[in-house]
């Protein structure tokens, strides 16, 4: 159910992660309450505790995946035969739990909550789902079997250069079964982050990994990297499982309002295929930059592609705990759309912009000194050697560059979407990006391999950033009611965070490189870099971050009091 200020919040589990309706009822009382803006920010704050702590959780448990993959298979032809076959899974969750059906969905079901809220006959949010669910259900089946039957055409396309291409295509038939499980998962996941519920969509990766991993090794040994395939599969089915008791509960709690209870209901706006087309076609695009990679590495040495993988895994960690912020707020930026209040939404994304950013610049920092000694630690053992460790990690310093760009798209992606409307400028200023991509990474694989190819992909998700925050300046046309910022005030916002991460990289690098011992060059490297990172920030006024250190010794000190009184 929406939880209003008179309402308790949600029950069992969910309960710590549920944030308040945006505006859904007027404010009451002394400015205190539930509904005050210091009680959202509480809610939001717990919200995106639990969504950190279930992030972080499903990132480690990525890590010891890939730990797992590598100590298992290595980094050889057997285990680039799994990546390809595990690009269509890879893309498959960006177009329908992260970057697709979450962008499309959101403000769809945060206008039917917004519509029950005002009393609007029948119950909104039940014929959204009555509409919606079966028809997208056939098309994840639909497209399922797709891939299952069009394998062999796809390793062709994705990597022509792989010696062996039947283990590929074998790999490629078992994750197809992911594509109806993610798009089920990403359907609840929707739904509940609408309805201000974040603990069982936040736990999906936890789920989804520990499938992956539990499988590799109860069949790697008979079945070879196929079982890793296998384990994609039953990890998607996870996904669903973990979030079906909590949607179900929503559903099921809210008796639809009755016809006399109408009071100037909203404008409804259905899910439109433009919308969904749109935005799909933006994330399809985004992920085409994994193609792109893995389509030149497959002509390099044999365990290139593992390489760049598993410099990705790592480097992608700061971006994924960046964008927790995003998918908190997410729904209140459309909720407060759906309300009418525009200025509300534009301040909101344009804190998240700064928070994401220098939260993903800190992680940045510590990948580009640190890079060897996490590799070293990660997976140096079994057949993942030295000279693997070395590779990967020169190629993850690279790919760290484009890190900053890589969290500015997924921020600025939810401002084009989150009033519920399509729009076609992401989509083209993707394709520049992919274009620059592309060309780059072909002249430079050559003299470089892989860095080469990790740069390309750098310099083209930094040019996609720079477009979208171009198109969203207040002064564009079209798009009433959507988002639109003050950009120069949030590049000179941006700034500043930019350049204290430049010290801290330099510092931490030193600080690494003066250990003997890959733990403890990681260890100094860390905390010199955020040590020197939170100093700069500081002294160079980095916006919010005299308040997030507030913040942090407030919570110090509440959880040591709770833990000795």
């Amino acid at each position: 159910m929406t939880v209003v200020p008179s309402q308790t919040p949600g029950h069992g589990t969910d309960r710590a992660a549920t944030v308040p309706a945006a505006r859904a009822a007027p404010p009451v009382g002394d400015g205190h309450g539930p509904s005050s803006p210091s009680a959202s920010r509480k809610f939001l704050a717990r919200a995106t505790l639990v969504t950190a702590a279930l992030s972080i959780g499903g990132s480690l448990l990525g890590l010891v995946r890939d730990q797992s993959l590598a100590r298992l298979f290595g980094a050889g032809s057997d285990t680039d035969a799994f990546l390809v076959a595990w690009t269509v899974p890879e893309i498959s969750a960006t177009l329908l739990i992260e970057d697709g059906l979450a962008i499309a969905l959101i403000p769809a079901f945060s206008m039917a909550l917004a519509r029950r809220a005002r009393g609007v006959a029948g119950d909104p949010v039940r014929e959204l789902v009555a509409a919606t669910l079966p028809r997208l259900s056939l098309a994840f089946v639909a497209v399922a079997a797709l891939v299952a039957g069009t394998a062999p055409f796809l390793v062709e396309v994705l990597a022509p250069g792989l010696p062996d291409p039947r283990l590929a295509v074998d790999c490629t038939r078992l994750t197809a079964i992911s594509l109806l499980a993610f798009g089920l998962a990403g359907y609840c996941s929707a739904a509940l982050r609408a309805h201000r519920r974040f603990f069982a969509p936040g736990a999906i990766y936890i789920a989804y990994n520990t499938g992956i991993v539990a499988t590799m090794f109860l069949l790697g040994g008979e079945w070879g990297v196929r079982a890793a395939a296998a384990g994609v599969a039953v990890g998607g089915c996870l996904m669903v499982a973990v979030q079906l008791p909590s949607l179900w509960r929503q559903l099921a709690s809210r008796a639809p309002a009755a016809v006399g209870g109408a009071q100037g209901g909203g404008e409804e706006r259905p899910v439109r295929l433009a919308l969904i087309a749109a935005v799909l076609l933006f994330a399809l695009c985004r992920q085409s930059q994994v193609l792109v990679e893995r389509f030149l590495a497959s002509a390099l040495p044999a365990g290139a592609i593992s390489h760049l993988n598993y410099a990705q895994k790592v480097a992608q960690i700061p971006m994924t705990l960046s964008l927790m912020v995003c998918t908190v707020t997410f729904p209140v930026v459309a909720r407060a759309l759906a309300d009418g209040d525009t200025e509300r939404a534009r301040d909101r994304v344009e804190r998240d912009l700064v928070l994401s950013s220098c939260v993903v610049l800190l992680g940045m920092c510590a990948v580009l000194a640190c890079a060897p000694q996490m590799i070293e630690l990660l997976f140096q053992r079994g057949a993942f050697t030295a000279s693997d460790t070395a590779a990967t990690s020169d190629v993850m310093r690279v790919y760290a560059l484009g890190l900053l760009g890589q969290t500015l798209v997924g921020t600025l992606i939810r401002s084009y979407f989150s009033a519920g409307r399509p729009s076609w400028y992401p989509l083209a200023v993707m394709g520049v990006g992919i274009v620059a991509t592309s060309l780059i990474g072909a002249v430079a694989v050559r003299p470089w391999g892989v860095a080469g190819i990790a740069a390309a992909n750098a310099v083209g998700i930094t040019v996609t950033a720079a477009l979208l925050l171009a198109g969203l300046r207040t002064s564009r046309r079209g798009g009433a009611g959507g988002v639109r910022l003050r950009v120069r005030q949030v590049l000179a916002a941006l700034g500043r965070p930019v350049l204290a991460s430049v010290g801290a990289t330099a510092a931490g690098a030193f600080a690494a490189s003066r250990a003997d011992s890959p733990l403890a060059g990681l260890a100094a490297g860390s905390l010199t870099v955020t040590a020197v990172f939170v100093a700069l920030s500081l002294a160079l006024r980095v916006q919010g971050s005299a308040s997030a250190v507030r913040s942090v010794r407030t919570i110090t000190r509440k959880l040591t009091h709770d833990r000795f009184r």
